[in-house]
């Protein structure tokens, strides 16, 4: 696919790269929960899906979903706190969204974030108006790996997911965007080169400096 119609940007490790503020905003939520475990554990056996959702595994007891993302927002807010005073876009990010935008390329976001983590990327990096249209973990049921809201963030674009291009950073957003029927190229900031590659993508970059933007 020389040419996508449109190009689809997850967040978090994407655009920018604040994971290790979302790791210890979650350690920091497990101290005020009470919550004995260990952030590897987390990582492999309940960080996957919608908030709610992975709140859902952390306090079984807790049935009702509206108490489920008050309690995860906690854990946003957070992070918001902690990575405020950090944010930056990973080297070239913002130039390619600017040729992109130049060139009429339909551009969306599919990030788990919630609107209050959007908001505050886009106002820091200026980045609102570039893009045509965005989705949030707020807005979907499944999350990632479920393909929803790369199907949804194409549905908003007016793009079969077939002609869209994702770009990604985890195991678990790989995964839902190729299950969306989408092309992916891979970031460094989680996974090496080889295991993108082995994940599906087709290219995997350590920043937009290194890619070639006559593909798009």
């Amino acid at each position: 696919m020389p040419y996508p119609k449109a190009v689809i940007f997850d967040m978090d490790g994407t655009l920018i790269d604040n994971m290790d503020y979302h790791k210890q905003s979650w350690i920091a939520l497990f101290q005020e929960l009470n919550l004995t475990l260990a952030y590897d554990t987390f990582d492999q056996k309940y960080h996957k899906g919608s908030l709610v959702e992975i709140m859902g595994r952390l306090l079984p007891d807790v049935t009702d979903p509206l108490e489920l993302q008050r309690i995860g927002s906690k854990k946003e807010e957070l992070y918001r706190d902690m990575y405020r005073p950090h944010i930056t876009a990973i080297s070239g990010a913002l130039s390619f969204i600017h040729y992109l935008f130049a060139k009429n390329t339909p551009i969306g976001l599919a990030t788990m974030g919630d609107q209050h983590n959007i908001d505050l990327i886009f106002e820091r990096l200026a980045m609102a108006s570039f893009f045509h249209s965005t989705t949030g973990g707020h807005e979907i049921t499944h999350g990632k790996p479920h393909p929803e809201i790369f199907l949804t963030a194409a549905e908003k674009l007016g793009v079969a997911p077939k002609d869209c291009v994702v770009f990604e950073d985890t195991r678990s957003g790989v995964t839902a965007a190729r299950a969306a029927g989408m092309e992916v190229i891979g970031v460094t900031t989680m996974f090496d080169e080889k295991t993108l590659l082995k994940l599906g993508c087709r290219q995997a970059i350590a920043d937009y400096n290194q890619l070639d933007w006559r593909q798009f």
